[in-house]
């Protein structure tokens, strides 16, 4: 007759009076699910198309290969008109922006020639006249941070060859005081004039007279072996995009001092992947889309007040709560009171897989972030308790080469109370400061029974 072994849940005293008497224990780490949600997760968890459901969006979102096939204006791609802009997060009015996406407005009205004065765009915005409003993920795009897209900003385009679905991002500024924090000054508009005039169509030609497609995904899976995790991460990514492209820039016909001065930025930018690795991530996640019964998350994003994520199951529905302010690091003398709660497209990284679900590939993060590198290791192993798969393209060498936790599941969220880890930057509260430290955050807890009910009562009528 074998030894009996103790499963313990909860408080260690019991478990460790029981080993202390040489009976083997087994520690579940076991917590009631989120407070109301036990109705919603029964009825959730005995849909019969749940487990299929989830295996084919899971399977389709794992099978998607992002390639970058173009570069062109907003106005070419997206079809955006004079005075419509795109933003970060699910749907706002002007009325309740935060001050990052407010001055990121006012920069690019002034950018697209509506005002000569960002500080007159105020009045434009508040009149509602010519003028519109609309997230980036309504138009298959995305935006770090404050995320505002005009009609004349150069955006990437990548599409995934087998179904010929396309997504979008737009280049990035590098850091400090850039638009997507919410700064308008002088030398942010001529920066981004600068991006419009010579950055955007010699990437453009590069990527066109480029032979093969850079594939973004393979890229992916190289720099994390390399020590990035594509989030807050990027200079392996950005350094192997480098490589791809400058032999076309170089070749491209531009004038000499425009290429170098190209090459000098984007190699001066660690962060110029980013922009990449954002829309590869949606173009992956799009596919998993729509799928009857799945309780797998598409997308997480934030406007600077409202924290939104959308459900493969619940079509384009949007279920939202106040967006937090991160813990982290700050630069110079700003402090938590300086910081806007979060804001930015960007976590669409972590709902695929990465970014603060892949900390352990990059330890060297919490430099930027804030915590410790054990902490880093934790957080990948904590957020496949929430997950639905690992990810066998996007591995951790740390741990053996495991595949990144994948497929964030509604009801895993609600049932553990694990929230998803993300990790981020941080803007400024006031409109036109910038940005003002990086660190870690987790959606609003009440979002996600919000999905599971919409999910239950779907399940109940199906």
């Amino acid at each position: 007759m074998s030894q009996p072994t103790v499963v313990t849940a909860g408080a260690d005293m019991f478990a460790d009076s029981v080993a202390g008497q040489a009976v083997d224990v087994e520690r579940v780490d076991w917590r009631p699910p989120m407070p109301g949600t036990e109705t919603d997760l029964a009825t959730v968890a005995t849909d019969p198309r749940r487990p299929e459901a989830n295996r084919r969006a899971v399977e389709a979102m794992l099978g998607v290969t992002a390639h970058l096939v173009d570069v062109a204006p907003a106005s070419e791609v997206l079809g955006l008109e004079k005075g419509q802009f795109l933003h970060a997060g699910p749907p706002i009015e002007w009325d309740r922006t935060s001050g990052p996406l407010r001055g990121a407005l006012m920069g690019g009205a002034a950018l697209e020639g509506l005002v000569d004065d960002p500080e007159d765009a105020v009045a434009l915005f508040e009149s509602g006249t010519g003028v519109s409003l609309e997230p980036c993920h309504h138009r298959s795009a995305v935006g770090p941070m404050a995320g505002v897209v005009t009609p004349s900003m150069w955006m990437w385009v990548l599409e995934d060859r087998a179904t010929g679905r396309r997504t979008y991002c737009s280049l990035n500024e590098g850091l400090g005081k850039v638009l997507r924090y919410g700064a308008y000054s002088p030398e942010v508009l001529t920066r981004l004039r600068w991006m419009g005039d010579v950055l955007g169509p010699l990437l453009q030609a590069a990527v066109r007279g480029t032979e093969e497609a850079t594939d973004v995904t393979g890229i992916l899976t190289q720099m994390l072996q390399m020590g990035d995790e594509a989030h807050n991460r990027n200079r392996a990514g950005t350094l192997m995009l480098l490589r791809d492209l400058s032999p076309a820039m170089v070749s491209a016909g531009f004038d000499a001092k425009d290429v170098a001065d190209v090459l000098r930025f984007i190699g001066g930018n660690d962060h110029f992947f980013l922009n990449l690795a954002m829309p590869a991530c949606k173009l992956a996640l799009d596919a998993g889309r729509d799928v009857p019964g799945s309780t797998m998350v598409v997308a997480m994003a934030r406007n600077g007040t409202d924290f939104g994520i959308q459900v493969s199951g619940t079509g384009d529905e949007w279920f939202t709560g106040p967006a937090q302010v991160a813990e982290g690091l700050f630069l110079g003398d700003y402090g938590p009171d300086d910081a806007n709660p979060d804001i930015g497209d960007s976590a669409i990284t972590e709902t695929a897989g990465i970014g603060g679900f892949a900390m352990a590939t990059a330890p060297a993060i919490v430099r930027l972030v804030g915590g410790t590198v054990p902490d880093a290791l934790a957080t990948t192993r904590r957020m496949h308790e929430i997950t639905l798969a690992e990810n066998p393209r996007w591995s951790v060498p740390v741990l053996e080469f495991q595949g990144t936790p994948t497929g964030i599941d509604v009801t895993k969220v609600c049932r553990t109370g694990i929230l998803p880890q993300i990790n981020t930057g941080m803007a400024g509260a006031v409109a036109g400061v910038g940005q003002v430290g990086a660190g870690l955050v987790t959606p609003p807890a009440e979002i996600f029974p919000k999905a599971l009910a919409a999910l239950a009562a779907r399940a109940a009528s199906a």
